[in-house]
């Protein structure tokens, strides 16, 4: 039987979280469809925009994704402290990003004079707005849904385009996050998609490569430790030549379940990058 998101989430327990949700029937509705003869492949584009456009409204940070021809996966972070912060103005304006609000919502952040009554029953809707935006079934919910209309119009189709339930894992110890971010990059090489992870398309690590190639950091990711972004109040533990040089250590690794691997004679990955080593 499966259990309420309730009790799957706890931020007593991890802040780390990682999501898969997969095609009806694993069909390759973002790919190459063979069955059709379809190509699908810019629906990837769609997903991915549109977790990125989310991420930037929900107190939820992208720490990695993948987006495949008949699935994706996301490790999502969990911003409390910042949801805390968020004044009245902030809840309504972030709301309004994604649904339309009710008239008194709207009459506030127009400077507006709402009476004693109003102003209480703004704030009791603005504190149900608040929970959601920190809540990874309302992010799915708003993920899936607009993408299956998006895509049910393009076929011209009615039906179900994602399997029923989205699955979520709780990164419980202090290894778990790297690990699980590590396989979520690997997944092209994996199924043998890309030869290295800088060819890999519509993944967080190669915003990353490309970034660090010119001495940035991804603005709508998660960023590493020790990158020189300016006020940055949360970061992934680990550095990027580090993360790059686990990614490349565990994609030489043949796996028997699996149809790709980064090649042997393939170079390291910061020498084929010109990414040099940080002491």
């Amino acid at each position: 039987m499966t259990l309420p998101r309730s009790t799957q989430i706890s931020l007593d327990a991890t802040p780390y979280y990682h999501c898969v949700s997969r095609c009806v029937r694993r069909a390759f509705l973002c790919g190459w469809d063979t069955v059709s003869g379809k190509d699908y492949q810019h629906r990837r584009e769609w997903i991915e925009n549109r977790m990125h456009n989310l991420a930037e409204v929900f107190a939820l940070d992208l720490a990695a994704y993948a987006v495949m021809s008949n699935h994706y996966h996301m490790v999502l972070y969990i911003d409390k402290k910042s949801v805390d912060k968020w004044s009245l103005f902030e809840v309504i304006d972030r709301w309004q990003k994604i649904f339309k609000a009710s008239s008194l919502a709207q009459r506030y952040p127009n400077g507006d004079i709402l009476d004693r009554c109003e102003l209480k029953a703004l704030k009791e809707v603005a504190l149900k707005w608040r929970e959601r935006l920190t809540d990874i079934s309302w992010f799915m919910r708003c993920l899936n849904g607009p993408i299956a209309r998006q895509a049910n119009a393009e076929d011209q189709c009615t039906g179900r385009f994602w399997e029923g339930r989205f699955k979520s894992q709780a990164l419980l110890d202090e290894r778990a996050p790297a690990a699980c971010i590590a396989y979520v990059d690997l997944n092209p090489i994996r199924a043998n998609m890309a030869k290295t992870p800088e060819d890999s398309d519509n993944i967080s690590i190669q915003k990353h490569i490309r970034a660090a190639i010119l001495g940035e950091q991804p603005k709508k990711l998660l960023p590493l430790v020790g990158s020189e972004r300016l006020n940055m109040p949360k970061e992934l533990p680990f550095r990027l030549d580090h993360y790059l040089e686990l990614v490349d250590w565990s994609g030489r690794h043949l796996d028997l379940r699996k149809r790709g691997a980064i090649t042997e004679n393939t170079p390291p990955v910061l020498k084929r990058l010109g990414i040099p080593p940080r002491p």
